[in-house]
């Protein structure tokens, strides 16, 4: 990111609880990132680890019974707390592509239906002519074979992959500067997973949007995202660019994501799985949040949190664990969870 790159997007101390019958649920805590104009921000992490709530928090697209404080500025203007603000930018400066495109998308209306209304939200001025063609480029954009064609078909006549290019369209009809990207590769096959990312990619090369790119995939992160999040009960637990995350892992926790993932040269070798569970997000645990799952947990671990971020090595790279600079000087992190007898060998 350049210095002078557009702020488009402001998050700061994110905090997200819902209260349940069994006590409150503390979805997020204390979240704080930026994004400019052109950036590509990966967010990873487990399931249930706080990805989409903090995404959703930001659309405004919680439930009234969420708990949201801190402060989340598009352009400076606050969107929490403020539900006519943030529904004037939904859809048009701020885009979400939802997980799952067959339950967002709606079955009994056609596609170009859809994407009309979308357009009409926030330009109901604009001639149905040209809610057409603009429909059209859209799904030409995306890839999707005879667009024209496209808009007279309904959802359940698309494939997976051709309803996540439906979905993307849809998001991206109003040129939004910001694209929220939930899971977008989410139960497709390897080919249309890349097929969905290169439409991705092309759709911002002629935008110039921001993207945030939820996804538990560290595959997709390392080909798409400049900058990421690594999140862990309901915080951040490491940040940095792709490079400090990748090669300079500071976290027992981000070693871990990146140990489990199978290689090319894994064949015969066992994974390296992260034992235990995330941590309940109603009692959290005393002290770091992932200790009890740590293989270089301390009694000093257990006892404090690990607070705010300390910087490591460089002004963009951070991480919350107080074994950081030990984690940093290991030839391969990654190691430190050894495999078990009973996991899983690696075979074609």
């Amino acid at each position: 990111m350049s210095a002078d790159s557009e702020l488009l997007l402001e998050v700061e101390h994110l905090t997200v609880d819902f209260p349940t019958d069994d006590g409150v649920v503390h979805a997020t805590r204390d979240i704080s990132y930026t994004l400019s104009r052109g950036d590509v921000l990966g967010v990873v992490g487990e399931s249930g680890s706080g990805k989409s709530v903090s995404s959703l928090a930001v659309m405004g697209l919680l439930p009234p019974t969420a708990r949201v404080s801190g402060s989340a500025k598009f352009c400076g203007q606050e969107l929490l707390g403020s539900h006519g603000a943030v529904k004037s930018l939904r859809g048009n400066k701020l885009a979400m592509i939802f997980q799952d495109p067959m339950t967002a998308l709606n079955p009994v209306y056609t596609v170009g239906v859809q994407l009309r209304e979308a357009l009409r939200v926030h330009n109901r001025e604009m001639p149905k002519r040209e809610m057409t063609e603009r429909s059209i480029d859209a799904l030409e954009l995306v890839g999707i074979p005879n667009p024209k064609d496209g808009l007279d078909s309904f959802p359940h006549e698309f494939s997976g992959g051709m309803r996540q290019r439906a979905m993307i369209a849809m998001a991206m009809i109003n040129d939004p500067d910001i694209l929220i990207a939930d899971e977008p590769t989410t139960a497709l096959d390897v080919t249309v997973q890349a097929q969905i990312l290169e439409t991705l990619e092309r759709v911002q090369a002629r935008t110039g949007a921001a993207i945030i790119l939820i996804t538990h995939d560290l595959g997709v992160i390392a080909g798409m995202a400049q900058r990421v999040l690594v999140m862990y009960g309901g915080a951040v637990v490491e940040s940095g660019s792709v490079d400090d995350i990748f090669y300079r892992t500071s976290m027992p926790y981000t070693a871990g994501l990146l140990g489990s993932m199978p290689g090319i040269h894994a064949h015969g070798s066992r994974l390296r799985p992260i034992p235990g569970s995330p941590p309940s997000l109603i009692r959290m645990p005393p002290g770091c949040s992932f200790g009890p799952r740590c293989p270089m947990v301390t009694d000093a671990c257990r006892l404090d949190a690990p607070g705010k971020f300390s910087l490591v090595g460089t002004q963009t790279h951070a991480s919350a664990c107080i074994r950081r600079d030990e984690v940093l000087a290991m030839d391969d992190a990654r190691t430190m969870f050894a495999a078990t007898h009973d996991t899983e060998v690696v075979r074609d």
